[in-house]
């Protein structure tokens, strides 16, 4: 057991929230700190640390009740704005997927599609104050005769809709490239064929879980800045893989852990849940995510004093390694070395960009921030840590 100099709890912590007395900071300005003052001195001065990240996350989408207004109606098939969502729960619950196209989207037919609406459209619309066009069909019962209805919502007539992603915030990821002759249309954006580009899609040394690598402070009930809203952590997300290979200083050397979230979709914002159309590939939503660290003791001062520089990322080939399975990493880059525009591979310079935003993972590292330091944000101590190994059956 590891004999810290410095101890504090969550509930130390959050009392100096309370008291207005606490210090935080966000994550690029913990990596100077710990530089400057060591790893002990910026654990005694510094009480939280604040992350964000802001990407495509595929894996998003929310829990719907259709309201007492859609009455009499065992919806069997659930249209918004012309995109399907989920109707096998209950009567009137649905789920609408953030990857779900329209109905009648020509999808790949015209190649490459644009995919230019879709569930994380519908969401982005719904927190908007938009007007959506709502259908239900169903077979009809006894209990519930009617077969059709038809008309206009927007989220104040919901009374139940909650924002649940079963997989967001990927602890690292890959920098994606294309070696073959062939112009290659993925969910990491277009690529250029010959190493024409390379694009990733991490927030560096922002992205909450490469703050906290061995998940020592977060898991279920750990509360979080969520679309603009207050949210919570439930589980790992549905790929959680924390076995993977890591440096010495822990940092996952490829995708490891994830997070499944969920929060109250009326307290959110639609600048932090956008509709996304990619190229060739299909529907998404971009989604802003921020987690608190507390820095319970100078390990954690170390761990959140991760910088750009320390973050291995595995340059794949997306024209033919990854759709053949195939785990072969062409080259490692920093985070770094994304973020200054470019990258060398085989001796060939080839352009970066990225698919997520630094400047809004930085917008939502300072407003949790702002949250904490006003005392409006207190802490949630997880009441069962993220795995830290993988589960066995």
């Amino acid at each position: 057991m590891a004999h810290y100099q410095v101890n504090k709890t969550f509930q130390e912590i959050n009392e100096k929230i309370r008291s207005g007395k606490a210090v935080v900071v966000t994550a690029e300005e913990m990596v100077g700190i710990v530089r400057k003052h060591g790893e002990v001195k910026a654990a005694k001065k510094v009480d939280v640390v604040t992350t964000g990240t802001f990407s495509p996350m595929c894996s998003s989408g929310a829990f719907i009740n259709l309201g007492p207004g859609i009455s009499g109606i065992k919806a069997a098939q659930v249209w918004f704005n012309g995109v399907p969502a989920y109707a096998g729960l209950a009567a009137i619950d649905v789920y609408i997927g953030a990857t779900e196209p329209r109905s009648n989207d020509p999808l790949n037919t015209i190649y490459p599609g644009e995919f230019l609406y879709g569930g994380g459209h519908v969401i982005q619309d719904l927190l908007s104050g938009k007007t959506v066009h709502l259908v239900a069909e169903a077979y009809g019962t006894h209990c519930y005769p009617r077969k059709c209805i038809e008309r206009e919502i927007t989220l104040a007539d919901l009374p139940f809709a909650r924002l649940c992603n079963p997989r967001n915030s990927s602890q690292n990821y890959n920098c994606a490239v294309n070696v073959t002759d062939k112009t290659v249309y993925s969910y990491m954006g277009t690529l250029k064929p010959r190493l024409g580009n390379a694009n990733y899609c991490t927030s560096g040394q922002l992205n909450p879980l490469l703050n906290d690598p061995y998940y020592q402070t977060i898991g279920t009930g750990t509360r979080i800045f969520l679309g603009g809203g207050v949210g919570y952590v439930i589980s790992e997300g549905t790929q959680h893989h924390p076995d993977t290979p890591r440096t010495e200083r822990g940092i996952p050397r490829g995708t490891a852990g994830t997070l499944m979230v969920t929060g109250d979709l009326k307290q959110m914002d639609p600048r932090w849940l956008v509709g996304v159309s990619i190229l060739g590939y299909g529907c998404s939503m971009a989604v802003g995510l921020g987690i608190p660290i507390p820095i319970l003791n100078e390990e954690m001062a170390m761990r959140t004093a991760v910088s750009d520089e320390d973050i291995l990322v595995p340059v794949v080939d997306y024209g033919r390694d990854y759709p053949d399975g195939k785990n072969r990493h062409l080259s490692e880059v920093t985070y770094a070395q994304l973020r200054s525009g470019s990258i060398s591979i085989d001796g060939k310079e080839v352009p970066t960009a990225p698919l997520s935003s630094y400047i809004r993972a930085r917008e939502i590292a300072k407003i949790l921030k702002k949250w904490i330091s006003d005392g409006r944000f207190l802490l949630g101590e997880p009441q069962e840590l993220l795995p830290s190994q993988p589960k066995h059956s």
